[in-house]
Order: structure tokens, then C-alpha cells, then sequence
């Protein structure tokens, strides 16, 4: 078979397509910032990969938009010089949105709202936060919870504050009766009735703080990114991520269900 000029134009031409393409592949990755360890948001499995709420949050609006992700683990306070200086696209750690943090960073419309909870064990008569009265309430030691409950101790009745260091030893003591509720951030305890599943959240106790993909500032890419999250709250989309992650299905109010605008400084 003879080579011809022909062919090696026809060569050159495929490997530069070949070489665009590639080019063009790896400008298609929407880049990630993640705090690793800050389950069931976002943590490193033992190969290296990333899992998690927000983790599929974020690969589902990359593939909305025709993109593949890349992950990078970074520290929390990292995040946001990363996006300041275009380094990641997206940062996602549970980012509280804030009018502070809106001066110099852009977030997409909430998709979680990081309300407080009161859990006791499923058969507990808890409807409300006024069932407290006479009851011995758990909390982590200096977390908001126990600044709830201390804050309105005397208003609510409660008869008992006990303080606790770990989560676990709270949550067990829960199970075992010697506290009648606690009181602590909602996430983390749904992500432990995964496999508690005697206690569940009883009430919300809303605390104003959401969570959002976190861009850098105006970011080009922010209202494709938006309008993706818009879709999956349209189609259950995100309704689904949350059950998966916290075994219930979110409020019919809240943010993960709810269309909101881009949050505004």
C-alpha cells in the first residue's frame, strides 16, 4: 500500500482533531473543591473517591450541563480562596450562604436547609417544642443546640441539660432512656438513623441558614448551574439525593423541593 502526501495530511488532520477533542474534553470538567471529611455532605472513600449529599448534587448539575467533575480535597477555609482566584469552579462543604460571604463569592439557590432538630425515639409523644416541659434534654457540649436549649430552658420547662462531647454517646444514651430528646443539628442525626433507627427528628427548629454550591464571583457558568438545580427540584431529582443520604423525605417547604432565585448580597 503506498503513502501517499495525501495520507499524511489525512494523518495529521485525524491526530489534530484527536488532540482538540482531548483539549476540549478536558475543558468540559467542571473543577470541585471539597472538605473530605464532613459526612453525609461530602467525605473520601478508602480508594480515593468522593461520596456524598453534595457530592451528587454537584456531578448531577455537571452532567446537566454536558460536563464530567473533578474533585480536588481541600481544607474548609481553602475553599474560598480557591474560588476567589478561579482555581475550582465550585466549592461544596456545607457552605452556609451569607450576605458577607455573597461580597465576594456567587452561590446558586439553596438546596438544604440547615435547621436544628428535636429526636427522641419514634414512639416519644414530641409535636412540638413546648413538649420539652419536664423532660432531661441531650446536647453536644458548645453547639448551637446546646445554646437552644439553654437560651430557652426556663421558657420551655426543660428540667435538665445534660452536656456531651461525642454525638455517639448522646445519641446512645438517647436509645437507653437516660435522655427523653436531644437536641442538635439535623444532617448529622438523620445520617445516624440510618442504622438508629429506634430515634428519628421530631421537630425542626428553624435556624435561617441554607446551604448552596459556592462559585467563584459571577461565575459564567452560575445561571446554567442554578437552572440545573431548578430542574432536579422540578423533577424529584434532588427529593431522591436527599433520601438517600438521610433515609426521609425532605420537608415540602424546604429548600431542597422549593425553587428559589440566586442569592443576591
Amino acid at each position: 500500500m503506498s503513502f501517499t502526501r495525501r495520507h499524511l495530511m489525512g494523518i495529521m488532520a485525524a491526530v489534530g482533531l484527536m488532540t482538540a477533542t482531548a483539549h476540549t474534553a478536558a475543558a468540559e470538567a467542571l473543577v470541585i473543591g471539597s472538605y473530605p471529611s464532613n459526612p453525609p455532605f461530602e467525605y473520601k472513600t478508602e480508594s480515593g473517591t468522593f461520596e456524598g449529599f453534595e457530592v451528587d448534587i454537584a456531578t448531577e448539575v455537571a452532567k446537566r450541563l454536558g460536563m464530567t467533575t473533578e474533585i480536588s480535597d481541600l481544607g474548609f477555609q481553602a475553599l474560598f480562596a480557591a474560588t476567589s482566584s478561579k482555581r475550582i469552579d465550585v466549592a461544596i462543604s456545607s457552605i452556609t450562604i451569607t450576605k458577607e460571604r455573597l461580597g465576594s463569592q456567587s452561590f446558586t439557590q439553596p438546596y438544604y436547609d440547615a435547621d436544628m432538630g428535636i429526636a427522641s425515639k419514634k414512639d416519644a409523644s414530641f409535636a412540638a417544642e413546648a413538649d420539652l416541659k419536664g423532660k432531661i434534654v441531650g446536647v453536644l457540649s458548645g453547639s448551637t443546640g446546646d445554646k437552644w436549649s439553654k437560651d430557652n430552658q426556663e421558657k420551655l420547662g426543660i428540667t435538665e441539660i445534660k452536656g456531651y462531647n461525642a454525638q455517639q454517646d448522646l445519641l446512645m444514651d438517647l436509645t437507653a432512656g437516660r435522655v427523653d430528646a436531644a437536641v442538635s443539628d439535623i444532617p448529622g442525626m438523620e445520617y445516624a438513623f440510618l442504622k438508629m433507627k429506634d430515634l428519628t427528628v421530631k421537630v425542626r427548629i428553624k435556624t435561617g441558614e441554607q446551604y448552596g454550591l459556592m462559585m467563584t464571583k459571577d461565575h459564567p457558568l452560575l445561571e446554567k448551574a442554578n437552572a440545573a438545580i431548578t430542574e432536579m427540584k422540578k423533577d424529584g431529582t434532588l427529593a431522591a439525593i436527599h433520601k438517600k443520604w438521610f433515609g426521609t423525605e425532605p420537608p415540602a417547604d424546604s429548600a431542597t423541593v422549593t425553587e428559589l432565585p440566586i442569592p443576591t448580597p
